[in-house]
């Protein structure tokens, strides 16, 4: 199975250690430019960006960086209720067109009822899949031209829509893949339903396993089949031993009362992927290694992606392995600092996945490689 590996553009703030402002890094412009282009470059197939109020804009950002690089595509959320379907089938549109065919959507209904009362949307949980329901069959005929010049007429419980259509369709037929991820059973059946990639966050793999099957035997029932991907962050390091250090330094600056209050936000979220992340650990840093590898220390303060596979470049690429072998082929992911761990991950594990862009050993045509050994000779390629 061929692997498809994202990176991941801290919108939301990026730094050495986690709930602490002790090694913060200010993430402008310039700086989430070096990360799209050092995932370009490196040979990532897709960054993902994340969304809500803790983020810039996800839309705003992703398109400041379509001429910054070359292959890289984009996953962007769009989130039903907080956008009219009619509005985001134009951005979805214009951004395939400019970027020639790189725009990814993830769909987002949202698990933290304050921030989307904050935004001006009043609707339980039920009430938030159900506008997804509407949201994506708009979304989808649209792009796709059903109805003809007439456009697509739609009559639902909370949308309505009346000759609706883009003039301008998109690159990627019949529009942009759309990718989703939720572990309640209203999102499974969604998903099974709507989308083409269904994401799940970085359970361990007994765990994924039975999301992949249940989702599997959902979308069979609808007379589809979908994709599967996993989102995790990584650690990985030259050995073994240096990734657990990089891991236990990681949270080496966040104080109990920080978790605690950070947990507490959590449990008040109706979202069923949130309380899977928070009962991994419970709160507590003694129990974080939560399956062989799988660290789930970044969720102690960080909502939503809360693990991390943690590891020398072997041991990260046979985990990744296993969760492939599940049916898992798009993993995104991210790692502090993320400009730093992109490079870290696409030299130690790109290789034993048989991704990247590894560097040419013609020195004729593309120029050294390392530095220049005694100004005089071009230093041997590593034996190990």
């Amino acid at each position: 199975m061929s692997l498809n590996v994202f990176w991941f553009l801290p919108t939301h703030g990026d730094s050495r250690y986690l709930g602490t402002t002790h090694g913060a890094r200010v993430v402008d412009f310039d700086y989430l430019q070096q990360i799209a282009v050092a995932a370009d470059t490196l040979g990532y197939d897709g960054a993902l960006l994340p969304t809500g109020r803790s983020c810039e804009d996800a839309w705003v950002t992703a398109a400041s960086l379509i001429g910054a690089t070359k292959q890289l595509k984009f996953l962007v959320a769009v989130r039903p209720g907080l956008s009219q379907p009619g509005l985001a089938v134009r951005m979805a549109a214009t951004f395939d067109r400019l970027s020639k065919g790189r725009l990814l959507v993830n769909v987002v209904t949202g698990g933290d009822e304050a921030e989307l009362a904050a935004d001006g949307l009043w609707a339980d949980h039920a009430e938030r899949y159900e506008i997804t329901d509407e949201f994506l069959k708009i979304w989808r005929a649209s792009l796709a031209g059903e109805g003809g010049d007439g456009g697509f007429d739609f009559d639902g419980k909370h949308l309505k829509v009346k000759g609706a259509k883009t003039l301008y369709p998109p690159v990627q037929k019949p529009y942009p893949p759309l990718y989703f991820g939720g572990s309640s059973p209203a999102a499974h059946e969604l998903a099974a339903a709507q989308v083409d990639v269904y994401l799940t966050w970085g359970e361990p793999p007994a765990a994924v396993a039975e999301k992949i099957a249940d989702m599997r035997a959902r979308a069979a029932r609808h007379g589809r089949t979908l994709r599967f991907g996993i989102r995790l962050h990584v650690i990985v390091r030259e050995t073994n031993e240096a990734a657990w250090k990089a891991a236990e330094e990681l949270i080496s600056h966040v104080d109990d009362d920080v978790i605690a209050r950070a947990q507490s936000a959590f449990a008040k979220m109706d979202s069923e992927g949130q309380r899977r992340m928070s009962a991994l650990h419970g709160g507590r840093r003694d129990k974080l290694e939560v399956s062989p590898n799988l660290w789930a220390g970044v969720g102690l303060v960080r909502g939503g992606a809360g693990t991390a596979l943690v590891g020398d470049g072997a041991t990260v690429a046979a985990r990744m392995q296993e969760y492939a072998a599940l049916g898992i082929d798009t993993f995104i992911l991210s790692g502090y600092p993320h400009l730093e761990e992109s490079y870290r991950f696409a030299e130690l594990v790109f290789p034993l996945l048989g991704k990247g862009k590894p560097a040419s050993t013609d020195q004729s045509l593309t120029g050294p490689f390392g530095e220049v050994v005694a100004n005089g000779y071009y230093p041997k390629a590593s034996q190990s």
